[in-house]
């Protein structure tokens, strides 16, 4: 959800501060107001979730002093600053030092308005940018987020704390949509190199001349940031689809991995996303550099070999997706269930994603079903499915499990509540959760 943004005003002049608030509140602003710089510097912080306006001129410290202690503890806090008519030198001044905007005293309400508009915006993705940045950085978090109990998941997760506590290079492949930048995040945050700098380049996503430079430099005076090579010193470089190197950017990098020597002052996690048959990343990349990187390797696993993992998945969608969009978590049918689990994915996690957005949106209009969302476009509209087989007893205790684990979320943990809804004794309620892993204070 995404978080309410306030607006601090700071004036001296008590009616000033009050208009002010009345115009911004009347347009659905949270607003706080403070009589002087220095009051207001006791509950700006770095992570202030919001906006400032404020008078230039006010006895004691003044605007500038008060914009330059601002921009000293949040460069990115938006501050529109209110000066005087025809004061230009002081707006120029202003913006120089670091402010969002000015208005002209005397200002219209509406543009007032507007430039609050644009500010609180702008903070608001500065704000979700850094709780994005937190979380990829918390490698508890991450590991949750890679979530299933079934074996390859589990063995998944060995894998990232096992490697994460290694120097050496890695290799992660896997076919597209199974979740490779986030296990390459996850690397990183487990590891010893979790505090240090985390800097992902797209292979595929550049020209040649243009990923050269971005890899290797020279930048010019005016560019914003060092190569990435020389950005990620002492960090993790990610380089995703790495296949997409030319032969003499792969020489390049092997030449950079060879200075740096044993252990490795960055660590490169390289991605592939080759999985076309008869081909692989050892295939496109020269053989020195392929076992330079693939020195440690992950393979990430498919979503079609997960197994019930995928419903478990597909409820912790729907119930975001419900969430944002106001409505019902859809229910799922013992037959919609083993569709999920016949169903081959090909797009992964990825496609799952779409298809639960899409169950939630179709439920809330009250139409449509999720077999229809899962057949080809290729096959005449007929249902596509795995040619895996599983015995029905697998399909049954998938559902199974799904089902308590909905029920037992919806009831927040309720035993009685859900014993009722599912007609089960108690015996018989506590032995399968037993069974599958449940347990009643992760509902609480």
């Amino acid at each position: 959800m995404a978080q309410a943004m306030k607006i601090a005003i700071v004036d001296d002049e008590q009616d000033m501060r009050q208009s002010i608030s009345q115009w911004l509140a009347l347009s659905g602003y949270d607003t706080e107001t403070f009589g002087s710089a220095e009051d207001a510097l006791k509950t700006l912080g770095p992570d202030y979730p919001g906006i400032v306006i404020s008078d230039i001129k006010m006895p004691g410290m003044d605007g500038m002093q008060f914009l330059k202690k601002l921009m000293g503890s949040d460069s990115a806090l938006p501050v529109i600053m209110i000066t005087g008519h025809g004061d230009v030198p002081m707006a120029v001044e202003a913006m120089r030092v670091g402010a969002f905007d000015f208005l002209e005293k005397p200002f219209n309400p509406d543009r007032m308005s507007e430039l609050a508009k644009k500010a609180t915006n702008a903070r608001r993705l500065v704000m979700d940018n850094r709780a994005l940045r937190r979380e990829l950085s918390d490698g508890g978090q991450l590991m949750k987020k890679l979530i299933g109990q079934s074996p390859v998941m589990e063995r998944l997760r060995e894998d990232i704390l096992d490697l994460g506590q290694a120097d050496g290079h890695v290799l992660i492949d896997g076919e597209t949509g199974t979740g490779k930048t986030l296990v390459a995040h996850a690397l990183h945050a487990v590891g010893s190199r979790a505090g240090k700098k985390f800097v992902l380049v797209s292979c595929g996503a550049l020209e040649e001349e243009m990923l050269s430079k971005r890899l290797f430099g020279p930048m010019q005076p005016e560019d914003a940031q060092l190569p990435a090579i020389e950005e990620a010193r002492g960090g993790t470089l990610v380089l995703e689809d790495v296949e997409a190197l030319s032969e003499t950017l792969q020489a390049r990098l092997l030449s950079v991995i060879n200075e740096q020597g044993t252990p490795a002052e960055t660590r490169i996690v390289a991605i592939s996303n080759l999985q076309e048959a008869g081909r692989t990343s050892e295939d496109a990349l020269r053989s020195d550099l392929f076992y330079r990187l693939a020195a440690l390797r992950i393979t990430v696993p498919p979503l079609r070999q997960r197994g019930e993992d995928i419903l478990t998945l597909f409820t912790r969608l729907s119930e975001q997706f419900s969430e944002e969009y106001g409505c019902d978590t859809p229910q799922v049918s013992a037959q919609e269930a083993a569709q999920l689990l016949q169903a081959p994915w090909p797009g992964n996690v990825r496609q799952l994603i779409n298809v639960a957005e899409r169950a939630v949106l179709q439920s809330r209009r009250g139409s449509g079903t999720i077999a229809s969302l899962l057949m080809s476009d290729h096959e005449e509209m007929q249902p596509v499915m795995t040619t895996e087989g599983k015995p029905l007893k697998e399909y049954v205790e998938a559902f199974e499990r799904m089902l308590i684990d909905n029920t037992m979320r919806r009831h927040k943990g309720s035993i009685s509540s859900v014993m009722e809804e599912l007609c089960l004794p108690r015996r018989t309620l506590n032995e399968k959760m037993a069974k599958y892993g449940l347990q009643r204070s992760d509902y609480l």
